[in-house]
């Protein structure tokens, strides 16, 4: 795939634990600027572990760490001089079910990460641009004082994108973003993923293989070894993955095998 002197974001030897609990082992992998890299494996790879690792989310659960490196554009986010919110606007999150804060107007909702300081006609420059770029705007410009929570499920998992493209992020994750959702508002994810991509760096975790197919241009397939750990199978573009990969492991899980 791409060289890693170019890539915003890089994982190095990383290992992922939940206690004493081993999740995820020795990966190593870059991710593309202006791509989408999707990860694919069986439950329980440790696919989400990898992604929460990216933005220190994983860090949440009760016991839960990391060893290796994590590098934003060359720096280890895991050192201890890191800001964990600065990063996490930074390498921007979208949850498997949307999740809007049902407090909010649809318009705080994508302010929402935004300093108190700053001014309402700024906010409102920075909100219609989010909900432009996640395709949402001409849906909602005349409700913007509604409840985030009349939204359709679609539309609220792209008011999600929204807020998290509203503090301007260098790279988006996107944790199965259309699991749970109809198939008219899974197309609109897809098509509005692969024109983020003209922008940012995104990571999508998905069990859909078509979806793989469909809208990433690289693709990581994990698998968890005989002691439930996770590891990268293999790692390349997704046509080569899809056409002729390396690891008969990978072919196996494509053509339905198993998984």
């Amino acid at each position: 795939m791409s060289s890693s002197d170019t890539a915003p974001l890089r994982v190095i030897d990383l290992n992922a634990y939940y206690g004493t609990r081993q999740a995820v082992a020795d990966v190593t992998m870059s991710f593309a600027p202006n791509a989408v890299t999707a990860l694919m494996g069986p439950s329980g790879c440790g696919k989400t572990t990898i992604l929460r690792c990216l933005n220190r989310i994983h860090e949440i659960a009760p016991g839960a760490y990391a060893r290796g490196q994590v590098l934003l554009d060359g720096e280890d986010v895991y050192e201890s001089h890191i800001s964990v919110i600065e990063l996490r606007r930074r390498v921007g999150m979208v949850f498997q079910r949307a999740n809007p804060f049902p407090t909010l107007s649809i318009l705080g909702n994508v302010t929402a990460g935004l300093s108190r300081n700053v001014p309402s006609s700024e906010k409102m420059r920075v909100a219609e641009k989010a909900l432009r770029s996640a395709a949402l705007w001409d849906e909602v410009k005349d409700k913007l004082q509604k409840p985030a929570t009349a939204l359709s499920g679609g539309q609220q998992q792209r008011l999600c994108i929204a807020r998290a493209l509203a503090v301007e992020p260098e790279v988006l994750l996107m944790d199965e973003p259309t699991s749970s959702l109809d198939p008219i508002s899974t197309l609109s994810i897809e098509e509005l993923m692969t024109a983020l991509a003209d922008e940012y760096a995104i990571v999508v975790v998905t069990h859909n293989m078509q979806q793989a197919a469909r809208v990433s241009d690289y693709s990581a397939f994990m698998l968890a070894d005989e002691h439930g750990v996770g590891r990268l199978i293999e790692m390349d573009e997704t046509t080569k993955i899809f056409t002729k990969p390396s690891d008969r492991r990978t072919e196996d899980y494509i053509t339905g095998r198993f998984g």
